[in-house]
């Protein structure tokens, strides 16, 4: 079965999203559990917790499907001490934030070099960062999502996912999260050679630690490592490569989430993907 939703408002409190989601027709969703442009927030409230519970238990969303995703600020594999420190303590407040809310998964972009260091340097200090969080922290999986390698980003080649992966220690706690338009510009032609694609990253990574997908559309050409999403059909990824995700069981249980720009579509797209699953 597919889980489809969006990533959904939380304006006015955490305990919004899952009304927002439920809205859209959707049986998953994506949410920042606080302002995703800011280092530091007020802690959640124990009101706000108890009445999201409510609410995903009330519109029937499992926590399993729930794919919350980090600040933006965060970087965990910055090469300066100061910028380090700083993201892991956020890292590990939004770690915390997904444990009072009862939530199974932390979505992330691993982070960026800034050009001072190595690739391999870089991708062995998010790996050490999420160790460090992972031990202060129970019951959540941090899920790295892949980019587009637009500057210094990292993440954008299944290689490297797999070196940050063989560098945390609890293995059950870590995962990925394929994001479609992230895939297609950092060069892994999903449109003309799917099969190759999602072979060579069970064969790099492996579908057992696929826990969520982003899915969108893509305004920039296949290779640009540009990261411009577009709604489903409209940009160079195009139908087809959906419909043939949706009816990939591979793709089974995981949440799905749109990302795409224009909020006033996700209804239609989540019933659109639905109706050909």
């Amino acid at each position: 079965m597919k889980y489809i939703g969006a990533h959904v408002s939380a304006s006015g409190g955490v305990e919004f999203a899952p009304v927002n989601a439920h809205e859209i027709g959707a049986n998953a969703f994506a949410l920042f559990t606080k302002n995703q442009r800011q280092w530091v927030s007020k802690p959640l409230t124990k009101e706000s917790i108890s009445l999201f519970k409510e609410n995903c238990e009330k519109f029937g969303f499992q926590t399993e499907y729930i794919l919350p995703h980090d600040s933006y600020l965060i970087n965990l594999g910055h090469p300066e001490e100061e910028g380090l420190a700083k993201s892991r303590a956020a890292f590990l407040d939004e770690m915390q934030r997904c444990e009072q809310l009862g939530l199974k998964l932390l979505n992330f972009h691993p982070g960026s070099s800034l050009n001072k260091i190595s690739i391999e340097d870089c991708l062995s200090l998010i790996a050490e960062s999420i160790n460090i969080t992972l031990e202060k922290t129970k019951g959540v999986t941090a899920v790295i999502e892949n980019t587009a390698g637009q500057g210094s980003n990292l993440g954008s080649e299944f290689w490297q996912l797999k070196y940050i992966i063989d560098r945390v220690d609890d293995k059950s706690r870590i995962g990925v999260c394929l994001d479609t338009c992230h895939t297609y510009t950092a060069g892994y032609d999903i449109v003309n050679e799917y099969d190759k694609v999602f072979d060579e990253f069970d064969k790099e990574v492996g579908f057992s630690y696929l826990r969520g997908m982003h899915l969108n559309d893509s305004k920039k050409a296949l290779g640009t490592h540009v990261d411009r999403h577009d709604s489903i059909g409209e940009g160079l990824i195009g139908k087809a490569f959906f419909e043939r995700l949706m009816q990939d069981p591979r793709f089974d249980n995981i949440p799905l989430i749109l990302e795409t720009p224009d909020e006033s579509k996700w209804t239609e797209e989540i019933a659109w993907l639905r109706s050909i699953e």
